[in-house]
């Protein structure tokens, strides 16, 4: 092994706002929430994890353009696969934090845009 996952990050117009629906989606922290505000060029979210590691986080892109999904004009990039335990109950929840759903996947997995308009997907467990 050369090394081990630190962080990923994203690059988005907001990072304040899409560490607060990364945080609700996948049940971390935003560091320095109390202090985190629109004009921060990087947030970092502590993932319930041992150690706090891996990490995501989120840098400021001025000019910042989302990719199309599912076209490749502006390519994805990079998604995450979430997995929760029923697909119904946490499309409801993702939905009500302001993703947005693409209409694509099966019934293992669905297609959602974070409020910048990375994809990700929610996956069944035993997928």
């Amino acid at each position: 092994m050369i090394g081990s996952l630190d962080v990923v990050v994203l690059d988005c117009p907001d990072p304040a706002a899409l560490a607060r629906f990364y945080a609700e989606l996948l049940g971390g922290s935003v560091e320095g929430a109390d202090t985190v505000g629109p004009d921060d060029e990087w947030v970092e979210v502590t993932l319930p994890s041992a150690g706090g590691r891996p990490m995501i986080a989120f840098q400021r892109v001025d000019g910042y353009r989302a990719p199309e999904w599912p076209g490749q004009d502006v390519p994805q990039q990079l998604h995450l696969d979430v997995k929760v335990d029923d697909l119904d109950t946490g499309e409801r929840a993702v939905l009500a934090i302001g993703a947005r759903a693409t209409g694509e996947g099966t019934d293992t997995f669905r297609v959602y845009l974070d409020p910048a308009g990375h994809p990700f997907c929610l996956v069944r467990p035993q997928d």
